[in-house]
């Protein structure tokens, strides 16, 4: 049974910082490319970032310079830190992993508000 755990949403000042971890179970991690999709009300779920099984990444244009993903192959983990939020980045943020079938966390909230 897969099972991806995000934790460390929440809420964070406009120019703030969050990291966002997730940890896998259920498959083989280093054979997975991983990735970090946000979804705000009304709208689809998009793509954040995504960090490769041999770690090259891509980011979304709105996060570049402000976000950094990031995998941990010893722990089953990838994490996304995020820095100088702004509002805009409120979002349930779902955690992804494709490994011949896409697999999806239960999503954590994170609110930027002053």
């Amino acid at each position: 049974q897969v099972q991806l755990v995000e934790s460390g949403g929440g809420l964070a000042q406009p120019g703030g910082s969050l990291r966002l971890s997730c940890v896998a179970s259920g498959i083989i991690f280093g054979l997975s490319d991983m990735g970090w999709y946000r979804q705000a009300p009304g709208k689809q779920r998009d793509l954040v970032a995504r960090i490769t099984r041999r770690g090259f990444t891509t980011y979304a244009d709105s996060v570049k310079g402000r976000f950094t993903i990031s995998r941990d192959n010893a722990r089953d983990t990838v994490n996304l830190q995020m820095d100088k939020l702004k509002p805009e980045d409120t979002a349930v943020y779902y955690c992804n992993a494709q490994v011949g079938n896409a697999y999806w966390g239960q999503g954590t909230q994170v609110t930027v508000s002053s």
